[in-house]
């Protein structure tokens, strides 16, 4: 931990001397000094102190403990706990601590606001998380380091118990779950499954990752059918490109959307991928940015020879070709026999090819299956001959045109 500071020193002085007048003279009861109510005086003495110390603008902070007493005060408070003085005390205590950046000093005043009076504001599990997180870094032991991880989690089931929006803070819980346990795959998805049941379209973008990395793990390891893995993964991009369509978060769900893809390629066979995405297709068979995602999937997979493949690689050379969509249409058009269709998509690869730096040998490769066709599928001799002049002058020094 780094030293106390004098201002830290200074605040637990000045907690201490209220803490004790303020019993001593019965701080529930009334007063009638003419000089008012304590804490007037300590605030006065707060602002003393900082014109001979010299503190930061932060004390004002500190000097609105005064608030925090008289909120304390409150009869009946529930956000107070059973000792209104005590939870008032440790929360100013803390609170100063945290404006000071001073987690490990933060950490007994929080535990016991944390303990004893759950209800009194959200930021006791926001500093939490923080203040816990520290703890847990500066611990060697790991069975210690795990009692931590324990009581983080703890913050964020309080929370939820106290302040709600389960959904949100669930995915929260997650997250930091995953970054100090990325192992642990079971409570990692039963914690997302849940944040995601909640929040559906609404869920944030580390979530739907944490989540469906944990689903591979389980399946790996044989805890998790592959069919569920399918759905999860439908579902979960089914929230991301909502979200992309939305505009919301865009490089986050960008990032996100690859990182899924990524993740399902091992388990995506044909049957699976044209399933997931024809539907997806032919709802939307103008978005460029699923068709190139289409397309990216069924290469990845192996999957050139399916319709869909044809039909998406068709459709974005029409709205942006490109000499890779032409090659490609051009040999998918030949398996298909359909010749002089592959022969007009070869010459559109090859004149985009032409224009591009090093596209030499691309040209060459258009150009020989061009006379091939020609030649034995046609029985076009003059045009084969024609193309083959073509593939020589795309590259001199190769001969075998000329054979």
């Amino acid at each position: 931990m780094k030293p106390v500071t004098p201002y830290q020193v200074l605040l637990l002085l000045i907690s201490f001397m209220k803490n004790f007048f303020c019993k001593l003279f019965d701080f529930a009861g009334q007063w009638s000094l003419p000089f008012g109510k304590p804490t007037n005086i300590f605030s006065a003495f707060l602002f003393a102190a900082a014109l001979v110390w010299g503190l930061p603008a932060e004390t004002k902070g500190a000097a609105g403990s005064a608030n925090v007493e008289k909120l304390a005060l409150e009869q009946d408070n529930p956000r107070f706990g059973k000792d209104s003085l005590e939870c008032a005390r440790n929360w100013s205590m803390y609170d100063e601590f945290m404006k000071h950046r001073a987690p490990g000093y933060a950490y007994k005043p929080w535990s016991y606001v944390f303990e004893n009076c759950p209800m009194l504001t959200q930021n006791i599990y926001l500093h939490g998380v923080t203040i816990v997180r520290y703890m847990h870094d500066q611990e060697a032991d790991p069975d210690k380091r795990k009692e931590w991880v324990d009581l983080l989690m703890s913050v964020f089931d309080q929370r939820i118990e106290y302040f709600g929006n389960e959904g949100f803070v669930l995915g929260r819980k997650a997250t930091a779950l995953y970054q100090l346990q990325p192992g642990n795959a079971r409570e990692l998805f039963d914690i997302t499954q849940q944040s995601i049941e909640l929040l559906g379209e609404a869920s944030e973008a580390p979530v739907l990752q944490i989540n469906f990395l944990a689903a591979v793990q389980l399946a790996e390891a044989g805890q998790l059918e592959e069919d569920s893995l399918v759905i999860l993964f439908e579902r979960n991009m089914e929230i991301v490109e909502h979200n992309l369509e939305q505009g919301r978060d865009e490089q986050f769900f960008q990032a996100a959307s690859n990182i899924l893809l990524s993740l399902f390629k091992p388990f995506g066979s044909c049957e699976n991928l044209v399933r997931i995405f024809l539907p997806r297709f032919e709802a939307s068979p103008t978005d460029l940015r699923q068709m190139n995602q289409i397309i990216g999937m069924l290469e990845s997979g192996g999957c050139t020879d399916t319709e869909l493949f044809y039909l998406a690689t068709r459709q974005k050379h029409e709205q942006a070709p490109d000499a890779e969509t032409a090659f490609s249409l051009g040999r998918m058009e030949n398996s298909r026999g359909n010749f002089s269709e592959a022969i007009r998509y070869f010459q559109d690869a090859a004149n985009r090819y032409a224009l591009a730096e090093g596209g030499s040998q691309a040209v060459f490769r258009s150009y020989w299956l061009m006379a091939e066709i020609s030649y034995r599928q046609l029985r076009q001799l003059v045009q084969a001959r024609e193309y083959a002049r073509k593939v020589h002058k795309a590259t001199p020094t190769d001969g075998r045109p000329l054979i």
